[in-house]
């Protein structure tokens, strides 16, 4: 089984508390989610994650094909790390771990997922076709999102 690695990291000019309570909002899921990917919660949710949760989605990750995906939150630290793991859906292996550190005037978000799939030996070009574009994409469209809800970080002025 081949690994493949996303590592995305974004600044906002907001308290990693502030950070940590709108991520840590599963509710919040879609907002950040392309509209594309029609991407609804099915199971019961609560304000904030804890280690152990299971949830269900919804997900169209192409046009015309819907399926099921099941994470769990497996590892909580308040207010600096969760990860969540697929249990069930597109991928052989996902384990996405987001990360939040305090920085001059706001909050570093990265998140780093290692994921493979089900299909091999040519897993590498799906990847380099398909996946990894995909992927980018829902990441770029959540740095918009994020711009625009929490604004951009300040540009430090050299002197």
């Amino acid at each position: 089984m081949r690994l493949f690695l996303l590592d995305v990291s974004q600044s906002i000019p907001v308290s990693t508390d502030e950070a940590w309570s709108f991520f840590s909002n599963p509710a919040n899921l879609p907002e950040i989610t392309p509209p594309s990917l029609q991407l609804r919660i099915t199971s019961e949710l609560v304000d904030e994650m804890y280690a152990g949760m299971i949830i269900t989605y919804r997900v169209s990750p192409f046009r015309g094909v819907t399926v099921n995906w099941v994470t769990e939150i497996t590892h909580v630290n308040k207010p600096h790390l969760f990860v969540d793991e697929q249990r069930f859906g597109l991928y052989r292996f996902w384990h996405h771990q987001h990360h939040f550190r305090a920085i001059k005037g706001g909050t570093e978000i990265r998140d780093v997922v290692h994921y493979s799939f089900f299909i091999s030996p040519f897993d590498w070009i799906i990847n380099a076709i398909i996946v990894r574009k995909k992927l980018q994409e829902i990441f770029s469209y959540r740095r918009r999102y994020l711009e625009k809800k929490f604004g951009k970080m300040k540009a430090e002025s050299g002197g």
